[in-house]
Order: structure tokens, then sequence, then C-alpha cells
């Protein structure tokens, strides 16, 4: 429970104590009048700041990142994701145990001996250094198996759900697919692995859809770096939906934390459409006030809402229109001994069914241009097919 909050504005922090002598005095005697137990900072401190800090009021000092670590923690449920988190806490508890140690450390040795303090600072180092080792590894037969994973759903649409924590994108995706299996729950990083399953958006179009875990302001540099392996899931995708708390006041400035990340992730050029989600929480002026504002500022978006019924009608359609726009229905005429062409259609387009005319294989798939670019070049006849919507 908090039981107090205490602002400075400052145009640098301080070096030492992050915050100012007088507020540090401040911070003290805050914590003396209301018997606070914790100090949480809202900005990641350096470990001497966190030292110096703890110093000065006596009291454990966590900053954002080891907070948001620690959420973390409590959300992993599969083996991956505790082996991400657990690595992304060693990697921030490292250069952090002289702090740990710091009661050990004043009792010293004699000449040319070390106190037991510094003996055991080594063996914790070497010993998570060797931990973050392993991990690494395991991480790494991890990303293999997802690039294997990826490269055999290649011929599907594929569209990942990115957002701010906590904007929905779980809710969709249980929407859009009626999988039993995606947990929907109502807190921040609820999902911590990325989920795909198929999802049908009508006129014969099917897509496959992957929730990712949630973006947050200021998300611990330890934590993007341990969760590459899965956030390079978007970097992957055919389109991104950026699925938006379109209820909370405060959704501009989460759009732009989102775009930042997927900026550093090395997907900005991805295509992506905007998904105002929750549209059932806005009363009428207000959702007639969000539109407008909107359809000004990030045209093409999509309004929905995953609770309500027929309020992810919007979505369908427009993943509908894009399957066909980026991956067009064509017909394919192959030699009957084309083996090989007719493995690379299973592999990189999405089939709809095979047949026979003739001596020669009838394929209708659905394949970008540069897939029908090459079964040309190979000798097949790929003509354009025509949608039943």
């Amino acid at each position: 429970m908090v039981v107090g909050e205490v602002v400075q504005r400052l145009e640098r922090p301080h070096p030492a104590t992050y915050l100012g002598t007088g507020k540090i005095d401040e911070l003290r005697a805050r914590i003396e009048e209301l018997q606070a137990s914790v100090v949480i900072f809202d900005d990641e401190l350096t470990p001497a700041q966190g030292k110096n800090i703890e110093v000065a009021t006596g009291r454990r000092v966590i900053d954002r990142a080891e907070l948001i670590l620690d959420i973390f923690a409590t959300r992993a449920r599969t083996s991956e994701a505790k082996l991400q988190v657990e690595l992304a806490q060693l990697e921030y508890m490292l250069p952090r145990l002289t702090r740990m140690w710091a009661h050990l450390e004043r009792v010293r040795g004699g000449i040319g001996m070390r106190g037991p303090g510094e003996t055991q600072l080594e063996t914790d180092r070497r010993m998570i250094g060797h931990r973050i080792k392993l991990l690494r590894e395991r991480l790494e037969d991890v990303e293999r198996t997802r690039s294997v994973q990826r490269q055999a759903r290649q011929g599907a649409f594929r569209v990942a759900l990115v957002g701010y924590t906590n904007a929905g994108k779980s809710s969709i995706l249980k929407g859009m697919t009626g999988a039993s299996d995606v947990v929907v729950e109502d807190r921040l990083f609820a999902t911590l692995d990325p989920l795909t399953r198929d999802a049908d958006v009508g006129g014969g179009a099917r897509v496959l859809m992957t929730d990712t875990v949630g973006f947050i302001r200021k998300l611990p540099h330890h934590l993007v770096a341990s969760f590459r392996a899965t956030l390079e899931e978007v970097t992957e995708t055919d389109l991104l939906l950026h699925v938006i708390d379109a209820s909370h006041p405060a959704w501009e400035d989460q759009r732009a934390v989102v775009e930042d990340v997927l900026a550093d992730l090395g997907a900005s050029r991805t295509p992506i459409r905007h998904v105002f989600n929750k549209m059932d929480q806005l009363d009428g002026p207000n959702a007639s006030a969000l539109r407008d504002r909107v359809s000004n500022l990030l045209p093409d978006s999509i309004f929905a809402s995953a609770v309500t019924d027929c309020g992810l009608d919007s979505l369908r359609r427009e993943l509908a229109a894009a399957v066909r726009v980026m991956r067009p229905l064509s017909i394919v005429h192959l030699p009957a001994d084309s083996g090989k062409l007719l493995a690379d259609l299973y592999r990189e387009a999405e089939v709809l069914n095979v047949g026979t005319e003739g001596s020669a294989v009838v394929v209708r798939a659905r394949m970008d241009d540069a897939m029908a670019g090459r079964l040309r070049r190979a000798g097949a006849t790929v003509s354009a097919g025509v949608d039943r919507d």
C-alpha cells in the first residue's frame, strides 16, 4: 500500500543521491512520519545512488526497474518466460552486489588479507556470471526454436498484436480466434510469452495472430535484452496491429512509448495499423470526439471492442482486405512432375486447395508478388484468382 509521495523537479538527477540534499532530508522525515517500510523510485537508480539513499533513509530502496522485474517474475508461467526474467534480474543485480554486502565489507583482515565481505562478493559475482552465461545459452536455443517455428508459418499471413500493457491485446486475440487457452486478465503484464493462434477473418482469408508482451514507459533495458527473442516476433510479421486503450486518458503518450520500442527493435518498416480498443468504455460524445481526433492524427485507424457483440467485425474486415492486397489469390498450373515447386508453395504460400486439370496440377493459393515471380521463372503458369467474399 502506498502511504505517501515525494516529488522533486530537477534539471538533472543528483549524481550521488538522485534527489537533492534538502529533498533527501524531507524524504527521511516523511518516512518517519508515515512509518514507511520501503521507498520506491519511479526511475532507474545507479547502484551508488541506491546505496546512498538507503544509508540516508535507513529503509530498503527499490527503483522502477527492480519493481518491474519483480512484477515480471510473479507473472512468468512458462519455462521460457522464467528464463528471460531470471536473466534480466541477474544482470540488474550484478552491479549492485556491493550494496548488498556492505555490512560485511567493514570487517577487514590483516595485512595482505581480504575481509569476508569481499570474499563473499567475489564468490557471488562468479556464481552469477556463470548463471548468466548458462541462461544466455538456453535462450539461444529458444531463439533457434522460434526461428524454426517462424519458418514453418512462413506461408501464412502473419499478424502481431503490439501495444502498451493492459491495452487489451489478449482480449482481441481471444475474440478473434475463439481460443479458450488465451489468458485474459485486467492487470499489467498478464502476457509474457508470445501466443499464436489461427483466425478466420472472412472472405476465405485466414491469418496467424500473435499476442506479444506489453510495453511500458521506461521499460528496463535488461528486460528488452532478455526478451529480444520473444520481441523479435514483431519483426517477422506481415502486419503489426498496434492496440491502443481508447479509454485511457494518456493513450497518446502510451502510443509514443510503443513506437519508440518498435523502432529500437527494428520493426518500424513493418506495415502497421492502429486499433483503438475498449470503445465500449466511452460514452457517445467522448467516442465521437475520439474518432474525430484520430481520423486527423492516424487515418485508417480501426475502432473496436473485444467484449461486445460485433465489436471486432471492423477489424476482421480490415484484415481480410489486407490479406487480399498483400497476398492476392492466384491460380497456379504446375507440370505433374513439379514436386519441388509444389513443396515451395506449401512452405511459402497459403495453399487453399489442389486439384488436377489434364496432366497439370492446379493450385489455388494466396501469395505475394515475389513468390509468383519465382514460380513463373521456374516454368509455372500463374494467373489471378477471384476472391469469393
